[in-house]
């Protein structure tokens, strides 16, 4: 029993982080009606490098890399923990946390075509397939808004922004591969981590300051921790480990989970309400990231 346990370890942490991350679109958006956009990733990415910095010193490992690693591991942070941050948190705040959480699990596509494109990983009839239906769903999701196609409205552009954050993280995802071969995962997180927190806080630095923090309510300080300590830091942790593991199309396979659970959180927990459209197309996003495995 404890053997079959062992085996199935990574797969069950991803479901666990799937529910962390399809939570975090819903309890995102409340906190950014009390603190900007920016502010708040750059004070969840502090406690977040914190965390991993932290685990990566009490596991051993030291918080630095062959010399020869610096540049290409910086490019790969600007990637994953800097641009796929700031898409991720402008545009959650501009769209719905159900759009967002369906765009974001475009995430398997991408790691799919990118893994075509630039590794031995060759795309499949049914991932084909899957691709098509997706982007189809995105197609319909980012025109059904009610406010129209127009780079005006916000919520068409968030759809685009978190978009180029799924893209981001596919990315980054088969970037990480090459290196998290080389170092432990948990190495690999905490050097991204530092990078991505001094990044994020030269660029919200303004921001951060301008803030009246006192009257940031407990409801807002709760999601920069949950954001920060859950979403990023422990997500990352699992996530890289997984992807050393049990390797990158398996691992973002479980992305499937995100969509379909941000999407009931969006609808239930925040009221957000949807046109036919893009409930039409959250239906065809989901259906090409699971036809996108095969």
């Amino acid at each position: 029993m404890a053997s079959i346990l062992k085996k199935y370890v990574p797969d069950l942490l991803l479901i666990l982080i799937a529910i962390i991350w399809a939570l975090n679109f819903s309890i995102v958006k409340v906190s950014l009606e009390e603190i900007d956009a920016l502010s708040f990733n750059a004070l969840r990415y502090v406690l977040a490098a914190a965390l991993l910095a932290f685990t990566t010193k009490k596991r051993g490992y030291p918080l630095k890399v062959d010399r020869q690693d610096v540049w290409p591991l910086i490019g790969i942070a600007l990637v994953g923990n800097v641009l796929y941050q700031l898409f991720f948190i402008i545009g959650v705040d501009y769209t719905y946390s159900a759009n967002a959480a369906v765009m974001l699990g475009t995430i398997p596509v991408w790691v799919a075509v990118l893994s075509h494109l630039f590794t031995d990983e060759k795309l499949t009839r049914y991932k084909t397939l899957g691709i098509s239906l997706a982007f189809i769903g995105i197609l319909l999701i980012v025109t059904g808004s009610k406010q129209g196609i127009s780079l005006a409205s916000k919520t068409f552009l968030g759809d685009l922004i978190i978009l180029g954050a799924a893209i981001s993280w596919g990315v980054y995802t088969i970037l990480a591969k090459k290196f998290l071969k080389k170092y432990p995962s948990t190495q690999f997180t905490g050097v991204m981590s530092i990078i991505g927190m001094i990044c994020l806080l030269l660029i919200g630095l303004p921001n951060l300051l301008s803030v009246e923090w006192t009257n940031v309510s407990i409801k807002g300080w709760m999601g920069i921790f949950y954001s920060g300590l859950l979403s990023i830091g422990l997500a990352y942790l699992i996530w890289n480990n997984s992807v050393s593991k049990i390797g990158a199309v398996r691992t973002a396979a479980y992305q499937n989970l995100v969509p379909v659970l941000g999407l009931v959180f969006g609808v239930v927990l925040l009221h957000e309400a949807l046109t036919v459209q893009q409930y039409s197309g959250s239906a065809m996003v989901i259906m090409g990231i699971i036809f996108s495995r095969f």
